[in-house]
């Protein structure tokens, strides 16, 4: 049982580590694209923690399969409104100030 623990800390970490590597030597012009592409992958994550609350048969599954569907949604719409605040940050201003 711990060796699966381990194990499971273990590529945790890498996937860490990895993410942030990636993350941090992408362009600054990228970052919306990838964010689109992310908000893909939240999506998905959500629709499995929803499936994995609905097989829940205790009442502590139940619950870890509440917190991590309101944690995907969380971080699914907050990925969206990041995008949204992006996108604006290109659209050309008007003429006149208006």
């Amino acid at each position: 049982m711990m060796e699966g623990v381990w194990a499971a800390l273990f590529i945790f970490t890498l996937a860490a580590f990895t993410g942030y590597e990636v993350i941090a030597k992408v362009p600054v012009i990228l970052h919306t694209p990838l964010m689109s592409g992310s908000n893909f992958i939240h999506g998905i994550v959500l629709v499995g923690a929803m499936v994995a609350c609905g097989h829940a048969d205790t009442l502590m599954e139940q619950i870890l399969g509440f917190i991590a569907v309101f944690l995907g949604a969380m971080n699914a719409v907050g990925g969206y409104v990041v995008t949204e605040r992006m996108l604006l940050m290109f659209e050309r201003k008007k003429p006149g100030g208006a």
